[in-house]
């Protein structure tokens, strides 16, 4: 019996050509896009659809409020990341991060990061006038042309390079997680000597010595000899902005393992389900610019059998999540659907009560994952024009994120954030009360600036201290 085909009616990973699009690029040369996506269309997949599966049950889990998801990575991954120390970092910081997430909130941590694939940004404008006058093609992340100014041309070919890049940085995670960079035995980092304030170290203190008690409780029992705690799940996500690369990483696979017997009397065989998966990542994400209901990448996305997420921002009518959500998940499948918040800190409570009243109140009511992006909302330009957000609108708009959630008797499930493990000076403030003096000091993002390492690890603190607050039945602040 032939395998069942369970993609929407009248779709096709094609079929989003037929409808209006945003943010696409304008390649000169059509043949050579094609011989691009022949290429792409031959090689295999870069993520296993079993892993997809894995992490759509994951989410179902934080649907429920019974797992809590941390997101993280560069805001645009440039193909020089693909280096096992750059690698490492990320990988690192997630792990540290989370365990704090995991004390704080006492639920399974899910990892996702923002690698293997994050090679693309929208901009607000296809070019840039530079210092001098003179205007060229604004970089759009290393999938379609480079940041220097002899290589702003789009470049089909850099699809190829794109694919070759996710796979590489792909597998040397799953070497270095399996090679025991996970492993709870090794002691980790937890040095705080750059919180300056006292109430706040003694909090993350606090943190660390239970955690560091705990591993070794449990190596003098000799529970730390579980499997388990030498690695971990880490998920690879990236926004799908470039359609061209998506469609041929789109494949026809089964859902489940092998062949199941169909019926004793007649040994009749039933194959496994089958679905469409975009296997250039676990899981994908459509951006604030691109998430028009009647457009390509809504259109490109309901057919998908991932997990998928949706930023939702200022100009997002309540009544266009629905439409969106019955397009994206008419099943209503607990996890499906990523709803990724960001509307700057001032405009959280303006805001997000009718988002969530709107979705709540209908048959998605708990299948749906809420997660915060505190990062995109806050973005400002310093006085010599440098691009940078400030920790304290970041923690505010988590903090009013996290409260109105509360109020509204729903749960915010996850945190969105743009990190490095590196000590970069990108963002201003956080314990090491960074000023504008300081950002020329190691500023190395191409687009958008990112939490360094410190004052990631300070966010998950601050995350987890709202979630122990509210477990012991104290006054949100």
């Amino acid at each position: 019996m032939s395998a069942s085909n369970s993609a929407p009616k009248g779709w096709t990973p094609s079929s989003w050509r037929a409808k209006p699009i945003k943010q696409s690029p304008a390649y000169e040369d059509p043949k050579a896009v094609s011989r691009a996506i022949s290429e792409l269309q031959r090689l295999p997949p870069i993520v296993h659809q079993q892993e997809i599966l894995r992490l759509k049950k994951h989410l179902a889990a934080v649907a429920r409020g019974d797992a809590f998801l941390l997101q993280g990575g560069d805001c645009a991954e440039l193909f020089d990341y693909c280096q096992p120390a750059a690698i490492e970092s990320k990988i690192k910081l997630l792990l540290q991060m989370s365990l704090v997430l995991v004390w704080g909130a006492d639920k399974p941590v899910v990892r996702i990061g923002r690698m293997a694939g994050q090679y693309a940004k929208p901009r607000s404008s296809p070019n840039e006038t530079l210092p001098d006058g003179r205007t060229v093609p604004s970089f759009r992340g290393d999938i379609l042309n480079g940041f220097e100014l002899d290589q702003r041309e789009l470049d089909p070919q850099r699809l190829v390079r794109a694919y070759h890049h996710s796979a590489a940085t792909l597998n040397y995670v799953r070497a270095a997680i399996a090679s025991g960079i996970a492993d709870l035995h090794r002691p980790l980092d937890w040095g705080l000597g750059h919180v300056r304030d006292p109430a706040l170290k003694a909090k993350y203190s606090e943190a660390v010595t239970f955690l560091t008690d705990m591993l070794r409780f449990m190596h003098t029992i000799g529970a730390d000899k579980n499997d388990k705690l030498d690695t971990v799940d880490l998920f690879t996500s990236h926004e799908a902005l470039v359609l061209e690369y998506e469609e041929p990483m789109t494949r026809l696979l089964p859902s489940s393992h092998g062949l199941s017997g169909g019926g004793s009397s007649s040994n009749a065989v039933t194959s496994p389900p089958l679905a469409y998966y975009d296997t250039s990542a676990h899981f994908l994400w459509i951006g604030d610019r691109t998430r028009q209901v009647d457009h390509a990448h809504v259109e490109f996305f309901r057919g998908l059998a991932n997990p998928v997420g949706v930023k939702v921002g200022p100009t997002t009518p309540p009544e266009d999540l629905l439409t969106i959500l019955r397009a994206l998940n008419p099943s209503c499948e607990p996890g499906k659907v990523t709803l990724i918040t960001r509307y700057g800190a001032a405009r959280v409570r303006e805001l997000l009560p009718a988002h969530i009243r709107a979705v709540e109140g209908s048959e998605y009511k708990r299948c749906v994952v809420w997660q915060c992006d505190p990062m995109h909302g806050n973005t400002q330009t310093t006085t010599c024009g440098i691009k940078t957000r400030h920790f304290s609108d970041i923690l505010t708009e988590l903090r009013e994120t996290l409260m109105v959630h509360a109020e509204e008797g729903s749960y915010m499930g996850g945190v969105h954030l743009e990190l490095t493990g590196d000590a970069v000076t990108e963002c201003l403030g956080g314990s090491e009360n960074l000023d504008e003096d300081d950002l020329s000091t190691n500023y190395t993002s191409f687009c958008d600036p990112r939490l360094n390492e410190k004052q990631a690890l300070e966010m998950a603190f601050l995350i987890a201290d709202h979630h122990r607050t509210v477990r012991q039945g104290k006054p949100l602040q």
